[in-house]
């Protein structure tokens, strides 16, 4: 016969009789009345309201200027230019003008925006071989399948970088124009330094070979371009060739999926060191200069250029003010609610 167990019975599984184990340890119950909850509620109320009206009126001091340009002006031509994708390495500038009526003083950001472009598709978030653009030289010229179908050209070569999300780099540029009353001034930006320090020098980095003498387009020998780009990787920027390659800022900021079909992304900051632009952008007449190549109308979206100015809270959005105003309403719509119950039926 087995051995019988110990303690064997419904009981046993029982924990020990202590003060920890049976839960009998001193505790604080807080009683929960009228005179300790509507005074939270009421202070809670004051605090959202008091924040709403802060951050609204913070954001509120902040300039915010949307230009949409996909047919606007002389974009026209070049929207139905683009329709056609035989076109697509042929090129077409054109010019939208716009007015600022108050002064942009302090920092200037310019942005260029999409609407309804879906950076945010779990295959096109995937589309891409990070250890490609990180620099490993075993994937660049074999990328990850997941570039698949942009992981080779129509010559066999391996694409780099390769990827739906690479591929559909925005390739737009702009040159933004003050029509002051005595001339035409090209608004100076600072085109460096509008990316994510992490992203620039940890997350991007071009591929590393022992001969030091070679040239980048060395580098990238064997492999091919995106398919829909009109440059390689390694002549993004014919004026800086240290803006090249995987760590070109253009293709780091587009890289950085947005979350939402809507979205703008850093193209310049205004440089405030020439006159008259030291202290913000004058109010007056501008135009925009655009050498217009991305397409947007295969997935109905539209283009436009943001100017923008900051704050310590950021750049112009109402929603958390608004969101901070609408709580603290309804808390204290909520405390009169409860303040009347109270009155009419504990009093």
């Amino acid at each position: 016969m087995g051995k019988v167990k110990a303690n064997a019975g419904p009981l046993a599984r029982r924990p020990d009789n202590s003060a920890f184990k049976q839960q009998r340890l001193p505790a604080w119950s807080p009683m929960l009345t009228a005179q300790t909850v509507l005074p939270f509620f009421y202070g809670m109320a004051t605090v959202c309201v008091l924040l709403g009206v802060w951050l609204l009126v913070t954001v509120q001091n902040t300039h915010e200027l949307k230009v949409d340009y996909t047919h606007a002006g002389s974009c026209d031509k070049c929207f139905e230019k683009r329709k056609d994708r035989a076109n697509a390495n042929q090129s077409c500038n054109c010019t939208v003008v716009f007015n600022i009526e108050n002064t942009f003083k302090g920092d200037v950001f310019f942005y260029y925006g999409l609407i309804n472009f879906h950076q945010n598709l779990r295959q096109y978030m995937d589309s891409r071989d990070d250890g490609q653009m990180i620099g490993r030289n075993k994937n660049l010229k074999n990328p990850s399948s997941y570039c698949e179908p942009f992981m080779k050209d129509k010559n066999g070569l391996p694409i780099a970088p390769c990827g739906a999300v690479a591929n559909s780099m925005f390739n737009d540029s702009f040159t933004l124009v003050y029509h002051s009353a005595a001339s035409r001034q090209v608004v100076p930006l600072f085109r460096k330094g509008i990316t994510w320090y992490t992203d620039k020098n940890v997350k991007f980095r071009n591929p590393q070979v022992e001969n030091k003498t070679l040239t980048l387009a060395q580098v990238f020998e064997g492999t091919g371009q995106p398919l829909y780009w009109q440059k390689p990787v390694y002549d993004l920027d014919p004026w800086d060739r240290n803006n090249n390659g995987f760590i070109n800022e253009d293709l780091i900021v587009w890289m950085r999926e947005a979350a939402f079909p809507n979205f703008k992304k850093l193209y310049g900051v205004l440089n405030r060191a020439i006159e008259p632009f030291t202290e913000g952008l004058p109010a007056g007449n501008y135009s925009v200069d655009i050498s217009y190549n991305f397409p947007v109308e295969y997935f109905q979206g539209r283009k436009e250029v943001v100017l923008s100015t900051v704050s310590w809270f950021g750049g112009q959005n109402n929603f958390l003010p608004i969101a901070y105003l609408v709580t603290g309403c309804l808390i204290l719509l909520l405390a009169v609610i409860l303040t009347a119950v109270w009155w009419k039926f504990a009093l």
